[in-house]
């Protein structure tokens, strides 16, 4: 892979477990705390959004705006989907089922669907990343049986909705060509605005929410565009066969988050499963 594709592909992984980990910590907030957080996404984003209208080349599409309401629905259903994994599950468990199936079905949807090749290396890495990640996700906590089949549903529908907004992400910034910062300001806007009438009806809930997780709506709402940005840069010049398992490094540290500050156990299971992760990661940085 690309160096600088790679490089972004590690910093977004780091970022992206950090807000993964305060989202953790509002497990309860649902859909109106996706919404406050999309929200400041949204504000954040919207003047740097005009500044890459005015400057841009390119005078925009109608396609742009397409493109992005598109991942503004994959985002939506992405965002409450894991508030509701990570309300009935362990960190430890949602989020590397989520981060292992998400790669796992954008490499086959690539390979098959999108033709790519990403050579024998590259999937071997692949391959290694999602073992890694269900030799973590076995590592659960003593929780109730029924809670953790609810946490492993929940995971891999996580999952499912990470695999396609990645391949409609890699599609939207490639063949359409709309640059990533005009398309994930559009996303954010439009996510916003599909979850405002839930907010609305729920005001005084949002209002709890934000006087007690204002901190982590915040980090969530700053955070997640930084990795997501940094991600589909490297989409536009690594292919996403590769672009999606590299980035499950953050699963690596999201495990020792879940260990060493929520107190969850299996930790030596944990760390067998990194080593697979990074082994597979080294396969993919020199495919």
């Amino acid at each position: 892979m690309n160096g600088t594709a790679l490089a972004m592909v590690l910093v977004a992984a780091v970022v992206h477990a950090v807000w993964n980990l305060a989202a953790k910590r509002v497990s309860g907030g649902g859909a109106r705390f996706v919404w406050l957080y999309y929200t400041v996404s949204a504000v954040l984003m919207l003047p740097i959004v005009v500044v890459a209208l005015v400057v841009e080349p390119e005078r925009p599409q109608w396609s742009w705006l397409g493109a992005a309401l598109v991942t503004a629905v994959f985002h939506v259903g992405y965002g409450i989907v894991l508030q509701r994994g990570y309300h009935v599950g362990d960190l430890s468990l949602v989020y590397p089922l989520a981060r292992g199936t998400g790669p796992l079905l954008s490499v086959l949807a690539a390979v098959l669907v999108l033709h790519e090749r990403p050579g024998v290396l590259g999937l071997v890495g692949a391959f290694l990343v999602v073992a890694g990640v269900l030799v973590i996700s076995l590592g659960g906590s003593d929780a109730a049986a029924g809670a953790r089949r609810a946490g492993i549903f929940y995971g891999v529908l996580t999952g499912a909705t990470i695999a396609a907004y990645t391949l409609w992400d890699a599609h939207s910034v490639t063949s359409v060509g709309v640059p990533p910062l005009v398309y994930f300001g559009g996303g954010a806007l439009g996510q916003s605005l599909l979850l405002a009438p839930a907010a609305m009806r729920g005001r005084a809930e949002v209002g709890r929410l934000w006087r007690d997780h204002r901190r982590e709506v915040l980090l969530v709402g700053i955070a997640s565009p930084v990795a997501y940005l940094l991600v589909l840069y490297a989409l536009r010049i690594a292919p996403v066969s590769l672009v999606a398992p590299a980035r499950e490094l953050s699963i690596v540290l999201g495990g020792v988050a879940a260990w060493l500050l929520l107190g969850e156990r299996n930790a030596v299971r944990r760390l067998v499963g990194s080593v697979v992760v990074l082994a597979g990661i080294a396969a993919i940085a020199v495919a």
